[in-house]
């Protein structure tokens, strides 16, 4: 039989099957579209996940040498700090997916792991910025502030979740291509030169920007199993007073559905706070070493490498406290409260003579 007549054949015999199987009831037609939801959802999936895997850290050091060889200049005082800026900011740009907090398609807009770990990091970097704007490249509250940086500044605080008009991701490629003209002028001695100040007053300025935020994402975090507390926000001073009167004990607790973003949260500030303090140990390396406070910093680092462990948990886990079932929150807020209290000794340090 020719390939013709097998083909005239086969057709034939399918819309038969079809009519006797039912079609103008709508039963196959249904099975076909299940079936390509099916495999569209697996494939949406593993996309997913993929897109989820969290960037590893990069090498700081390495990150401001290779900032500095682009226009063949020596690394100086602020390079490692800005760079390591640049680079957390261009991998949240350029990893694995791309940008997803913005994400308005599948599988991005399904996600919520990612989105919030690229928020805690983006959160850390905004700090960053607002202090290389407002001292680190000051030399006193009258100078004048860096004019690449406050083009940046205000770019990388753009809102996070702008799909157009402009996009978030216009806004922080912007942010990228001042902070590279700033680093540029760092090392030129003359009037378009760029400064950077490593004073200790300057690095307790951002280190207590990084306090209070570590602060709120211990209590957070450890607001995972719920907890009835003192209210605090006034103590230590007796006529202190609030716009509005609180209960004296407080119930805290972080939703059930928000746990595992807090999580996330705090994971991706942990992981760009890393590439920060190591380039602080390399900019303030002078003050650090002339208040034998380099083995403190070195400690904080210490505890936040260990937040970016291996989860080999599908989920995040909300046991109790002291129940059968880990509490995943409770764990990264051990470490995060750790390097807080850490980090509080190292501002003491610095402010002694």
């Amino acid at each position: 039989m020719a390939l013709s007549d097998k083909t005239g054949s086969f057709v034939q015999q399918l819309r038969d099957t079809l009519l006797l199987t039912g079609l103008r009831e709508g039963r196959v037609p249904l099975r076909a579209v299940g079936g390509a939801v099916l495999v569209l959802a697996l494939i949406l999936s593993g996309v997913g996940m993929w897109w989820s895997i969290e960037p590893d850290l990069f090498d700081v050091r390495q990150q401001a040498e290779a900032q500095a060889a682009r226009k063949n200049q020596p690394v100086v005082r602020g390079t490692a700090t800005t760079a390591s800026l640049i680079g957390v900011i261009d991998t949240l740009l350029s990893k694995t997916g791309g940008y997803l907090h913005n994400d308005i398609f599948p599988p991005g807009v399904f996600l919520d792991n990612m989105p919030n770990w690229e928020y805690g990091a983006l959160i850390q970097s905004r700090d960053l910025a607002r202090a290389l704007r407002e001292v680190l490249s000051r030399s006193q509250s009258q100078s004048k502030e860096d004019v690449d940086l406050t083009l940046a500044e205000p770019r990388i605080n753009f809102q996070s979740n702008s799909w157009v008009l402009p996009s978030t991701e216009r806004e922080y490629r912007a942010a990228l291509r001042y902070l590279q003209a700033y680093i540029v002028r760092l090392p030129v001695k003359n009037e378009g030169g760029a400064q950077f100040y490593a004073r200790a007053d300057n690095l307790s300025y951002w280190l207590s920007m990084v306090e209070k935020r570590l602060g709120s994402l211990s209590q957070r975090l450890s607001a995972s199993v719920g907890q009835r507390r003192i209210n605090t926000d006034l103590a230590g001073d007796p006529v202190a007073a609030a716009s509005t009167a609180d209960a004296l004990e407080i119930d805290v607790q972080t939703p059930w559905s928000e746990i595992d973003d807090v999580f996330y949260e705090t994971r991706g500030a942990a992981w760009a706070l890393i590439h920060f303090l190591k380039a602080a140990e390399i900019d303030f390396a002078d003050v650090l070493d002339k208040k034998n406070a380099g083995v403190s910093l070195r400690q904080i680092i210490r505890e936040l490498e260990a937040t970016q462990h291996t989860l080999w948990s599908p989920m995040i886990l909300n046991g109790s406290g002291f129940g059968l079932w880990a509490n995943h929150s409770l764990v990264m807020a051990n470490y995060i409260s750790r390097a807080n209290a850490a980090l509080i000794d190292l501002r003491e340090l610095l402010a002694q003579g």
